[in-house]
């Protein structure tokens, strides 16, 4: 969250805060190793910022939601202003045919996982994490392109 707009109302800190207190809830997981609670850290950040930007857009008076830079958070540089809420149903759309890229995008964007610590917590190579994070990116970038502005 580091690079996201300053109006962002929800804090690194509460973010972090948050998943904590879901994590400790959740007592059916079998922790296996710190991969394993980064990939869950990540995936339940993803979930709170979906949330929040849910959230924020029903407060709107049914107006826009709250764009975010993927480029402006050194993470996923798409190269343009996403939705969050937009964004979590392409990755739902991706996740159908290709799960491990969503993965991929959830641990390296939502979870601020290096390659090599996406690729412990996945058990695949350095390799292949990098070409699953240019494709997953290349294909949110074509699928969430919106119409250019006609401004």
């Amino acid at each position: 969250m580091e690079g996201e707009h300053s109006a962002v109302t929800l804090e690194s800190a509460a973010l972090v805060n948050e998943a904590y207190l879901r994590l400790i809830e959740l007592r059916r997981i079998q922790w296996q190793d710190r991969a394993h609670v980064l990939a869950i850290s990540a995936r339940m950040m993803r979930r709170i910022l979906v949330e929040h930007a849910r959230k924020r857009q029903a407060q709107k008076r049914g107006g826009l939601a709250r764009r975010v830079s993927l480029a402006e958070a050194d993470h996923a540089a798409l190269g343009c202003d996403v939705d969050l809420v937009e964004l979590d149903t392409a990755l739902r759309d991706l996740a159908a045919f290709d799960e491990r890229k969503t993965l991929v995008i959830e641990l390296r964007f939502f979870g601020g996982l290096s390659v090599a610590e996406a690729a412990t917590a996945l058990g695949v190579s350095e390799e292949t994490v990098l070409r699953d994070w240019r494709l997953a990116r290349a294909w949110l970038f074509a699928r969430l392109k919106g119409p250019p502005d006609a401004t």
